[in-house]
């Protein structure tokens, strides 16, 4: 079974990556001014733990699902199957998260605790700016 988890997401990052749907890069002090509306569930202060959401502190290169967070089950099975925070799986998270881990883990049933959708790519770029220049 996680063998075909494993290939249905590298499936579903090939299928997102051959549409040309390619992350550009942001303005990180436009990303901070749009990550207020992530401060709702999420924090970038070393150490700070939130209820609704993990710290994003040095996301990327993390496997998903794996800092000290109750993470839905979905998210734990798609950082199992492989999948890693790069700015362009981010991206394409946070653009829709429960689609995302749909094609990811290849079904249509899928648990994921994040509501907020960033359905403009320019905010995603700037969030993710943003983020990176947290981890320099």
């Amino acid at each position: 079974m996680k063998f075909k988890t494993l290939i249905a997401g590298a499936v579903a990052l090939t299928t997102y990556a051959s549409t040309g749907a390619a992350f550009m890069p942001g303005d990180p002090v436009a990303g901070k001014k749009v990550f207020r509306k992530c401060k709702v569930c999420h924090s970038v202060e070393p150490g700070k733990k939130n209820i609704a959401g993990p710290n994003l502190l040095g996301v990327f290169g993390r496997q998903a699902g794996t800092v000290d967070f109750k993470f839905s089950t979905s998210l734990i099975e798609a950082g199992e199957a492989g999948l890693v925070w790069t700015p362009e799986a981010a991206d394409a998270y946070i653009q829709d998260p429960k689609k995302f881990l749909q094609e990811y883990l290849g079904v249509s049933n899928v648990r994921n605790k994040m509501v907020l959708k960033l359905k403009r790519e320019d905010q995603r770029a700037d969030v993710i700016a943003y983020l990176m220049s947290l981890s320099d």
